[in-house]
């Protein structure tokens, strides 16, 4: 059997519509984009975004002073720099590209929002599942303004022939989802140490509870539950998000998950998780640890006639009986999928389009990711959405 993803449908049928634009530009204008959260993320997020079409980065926010240097530095002086991120937001900007802490997401994307101002906001857009809804509400009252998640595998051109290829039957009924992400952080830090006196700790911690200065705290944020919330709306709100995306379903009805610290016993979260979910028809599991990176990360869609083996560097499909260990078919990735995704964004900014990941793909993948962690937190399995407390 050939196959033959049809890319012109297939973005047709994922509702690609365009929204009346409350702002019409040039094809060639430049877009005035501000930052807030200058660290490693965003420094990955304004290269590909160097890529993706004319920007002029107009202003920045970020707590730590040797960060803010390197913006002056990158716009050779050009952007303005603040530590106070509503600074940013009364800039005549088109829109802000958000990287700051998890802790931090909904209340700078809300406040952005609110200044008229259309969002990029890193993944994961919640740190909790009651700031879903709260996020979603700040979308829905903005008078349209537009919010992309970043859940870059959705812009990803490997990753839409994949879900093509699920979505048209082409390996049949899928009853199982594995994924997994290895990585190893027993690496050391840069060599360079953290100057205490140029950052605001304080501000850092935002709505934290206020606790001393700690290296790790701030290096490590995603490990602390103050901040983040481990792999779980780490890594796997990425693959949870395309499982959402390949099986039209976005929530899961039952979790279960085990986890511990068993090499970076001063973190918060656990450094290795294994977790099942039960969805409508297939079941998802996950597993993965971060003292080992040999395998990377990946999803493989198991059906009833084939599996699809996906990761960022391509996917493979397999057929039962027929591929003995050979795919059948086959896309190699390209690039990062990054570039294309901020490309989107931009794009979407100026036509007044849907984004490729629009903000109820972020809640749900984010979603999963609590879920999973209530699970763990609560003796190892739940049922969602959780039954009241008997009276």
């Amino acid at each position: 059997m050939e196959i033959k993803p049809n890319r012109r449908s297939f973005l047709v049928s994922t509702g690609l519509t365009a929204l009346a634009a409350s702002r019409v530009m040039g094809a060639n204008e430049r877009l005035q984009i501000g930052a807030i959260g200058t660290g490693g993320r965003m420094r990955t997020l304004l290269k590909s975004a160097d890529k993706a079409a004319p920007y002029e980065l107009v202003a920045a926010c970020d707590v730590y002073g040797p960060h803010l240097d390197e913006v002056k530095q990158r716009t050779n002086g050009a952007a303005t720099v603040h530590v106070d991120y509503h600074q940013v937001l009364e800039k005549p900007l088109d829109a802000v590209i958000i990287a700051a802490p998890d802790h931090w997401h909904v209340r700078m994307a809300s406040d952005a929002l609110a200044a008229g101002k259309d969002v990029y906001l890193e993944k994961p857009v919640t740190h909790s599942i009651e700031e879903g809804p709260l996020l979603a509400r700040a979308v829905a009252n903005s008078n349209k303004r537009i919010l992309q998640c970043g859940m870059q595998q959705r812009s990803w051109r490997h990753f839409q022939s994949a879900v093509e290829l699920i979505q048209g039957g082409n390996i049949g009924r899928i009853t199982k989802v594995r994924t997994y992400w290895y990585q190893n952080y027993q690496t050391d830090w840069p060599s360079e140490p953290i100057n205490v006196e140029q950052l605001d700790w304080k501000r850092w911690l935002g709505s934290a509870p206020e606790q001393p200065f700690s290296e790790v705290k701030y290096r490590r944020w995603r490990w602390f539950w103050d901040f983040g919330g481990g792999a779980m709306t780490d890594l796997f709100s990425h693959w949870i998000d395309v499982v959402h995306w390949a099986m039209k379903t976005p929530e899961p009805s039952v979790a279960q998950m085990l986890g511990d610290k068993y090499h970076f016993t001063e973190w918060d979260c656990p450094d290795t998780v294994q977790a099942g979910f039960r969805y409508p028809g297939f079941e998802v599991g996950y597993e993965g640890t971060m003292v080992s990176s040999i395998d990377d990360g990946g999803l493989e869609f198991r059906g009833t006639e084939g599996t699809i083996k996906l990761t960022r560097s391509g996917y493979e499909l397999y057929r039962e009986a027929v591929s003995k260990g050979n795919p059948v078919a086959a896309e190699h990735g390209y690039d990062d999928g990054t570039i294309d995704h901020m490309r989107n964004f931009f794009d979407c900014v100026k036509s007044r389009a849907v984004p490729n990941a629009p903000v109820e793909t972020g809640i749900a993948a984010a979603r999963a990711g609590h879920i999973g962690n209530l699970a763990m937190k609560r003796g190892g399995q739940i049922s969602w959405p959780l039954k009241p407390a008997s009276a």
